[in-house]
């Protein structure tokens, strides 16, 4: 048994028998040795700070170690860690619910709780194909998605998201086949032209009959590009979904809990979608956690057809530990003033940020809530920048042409200028 290793251990543990997201093991990324966090900053094995610019994949809001967080996981610990869900029931799961009913757009009132973004959004298509099915219309049985949009790694998920340029084209093979519209064409602050939905138009119009369901990512493209949309693009949207007869599903997985400005990005566009996916920051980082949320139109359905259940169940649904750590960070998010958090965030971001504008290899920098992008004309050798990033103090993770910031609601000017000016030096003496 192995009761503690040395880094250097760890180190080689790690280059012989760990397989990293998105990495190879013949030509592996260089991974970095966390020892310890607090606050916003991630200590490494020798003993560097680093201000975590990307709140851990966008989930840890509160940042880390936070006392209220830690509290909640240790009074659950001393009653119940875990118990199965089916036909047990628990008040951390009751909290929770009723909480996510109580903050996401209207109409959204039963919840089914799983334990990943992507297992949210297979329970999402699952809900939407059994509505159908349900009354017999079985011929809707396909899902109308967007170019360069992500919703998750599972074989479901990955059928919705971009089809060819996304990070899923090796598997194209074997996926469902789905209908793909146009990635909206209009920027956050744009006139409203009639033309930005004629591809979706033209598409339902199309395809309705055989269409389940809609599914789309609010007001951001996260992982397909970090896009941002005008609101009224949903707005159109929901009417379209409405005018022909199919489901509209919104994946709130990184938009959700105040990331781009409201507490869920639908907000933006006062609409309520069918569906709702959420997951990240649902926890504050601490645990893995997603729901997904649906009306009594839906429910009712799949409840009154078919097999009158509906068909999915994950082990570690309803999770206790991580209902009541949720539970914590949703309360310390609402009595926060979180909206004056994401809005100074922002305009620091404008501020800092915009001066890249026009520098040799950058394409474009736009921010919205607490998200600045820094779009680079060219993809990025992530190993090469990512070692840049840690002689500045900052972790940043790039992907494809894009650096990003996503921090945590309670970084500091100060530490958030850490950031924006690391990355400003990194890009004027890399590209």
């Amino acid at each position: 048994m192995i009761e503690s290793l040395t880094p250097e251990q760890v180190a080689i543990i790690d280059k012989m028998h760990i397989w990293h997201p998105y990495s190879s093991l013949t030509n592996p990324i260089p991974a970095y040795q966390v020892v310890s966090a607090s606050g916003v900053h991630l200590k490494l094995s020798d003993g560097t700070s680093l201000v975590d610019g990307t709140s851990s994949w966008w989930s840890a809001i509160h940042g880390y170690n936070h006392p209220v967080l830690n509290k909640a996981l240790v009074n659950q610990m001393n009653k119940v860690s875990h118990v199965m869900f089916g036909g047990i029931t628990h008040e951390p799961a009751a909290q929770l619910c009723k909480k996510l009913v109580d903050i996401t757009p209207i109409g959204l009132d039963k919840v089914f709780l799983s334990d990943s973004g992507s297992v949210s959004v297979e329970v999402a298509l699952k809900m939407a194909l059994q509505y159908w099915s349900s009354q017999g219309r079985h011929e809707k049985s396909r899902f109308l998605s967007f170019k360069k949009g992500y919703h998750g790694d599972t074989l479901g998920a990955m059928s919705v998201c971009d089809p060819v340029n996304g990070m899923h084209s090796l598997f194209s093979d074997v996926l469902a086949k789905q209908i793909f519209a146009e990635s909206p064409p209009c920027n956050f602050d744009d006139t409203w032209e009639d033309f930005f939905i004629s591809d979706v138009r033209s598409k339902l119009q199309k395809n309705n009959k055989t269409i389940a369901a809609v599914i789309i990512e609010p007001v951001m493209q996260a992982a397909g590009g970090l896009n941002f949309y005008s609101p009224h693009y949903l707005t159109e949207l929901r009417q379209l979904c409405d005018d022909f007869d199919v489901l509209l599903i919104a994946d709130e997985i990184a938009t959700g809990f105040g990331r781009t400005g409201r507490l869920f990005a639908c907000e933006w566009a006062e609409i309520s979608p069918d569906i709702l996916c959420v997951g990240k920051a649902l926890t504050g980082g601490y645990m893995t956690l997603a729901a997904t949320l649906c009306g009594s139109k839906v429910s009712d359905s799949i409840c009154a057809g078919g097999s009158g259940v509906f068909m999915h169940g994950p082990t570690y649904m309803g999770n206790p530990l991580a209902c009541s750590v949720a539970n914590a960070s949703i309360d310390l998010l609402l009595s926060s003033d979180w909206q004056s958090s994401v809005s100074n965030i922002n305009a620091q971001l404008i501020e800092q940020l915009s001066e890249l504008s026009g520098c040799t290899g950058v394409k474009d920098v736009r921010c919205l809530g607490a998200v600045g992008v820094v779009e680079m004309l060219n993809k990025i050798d992530v190993g090469k920048i990512q070692k840049e990033f840690i002689s500045e103090g900052i972790w940043i993770r790039p992907f494809d042409t894009r650096i990003y910031v996503m921090p945590p609601y309670n970084i500091s000017s100060e530490e958030l200028t850490r950031l924006t000016s690391g990355i400003t030096r990194v890009v004027r003496r890399f590209f």
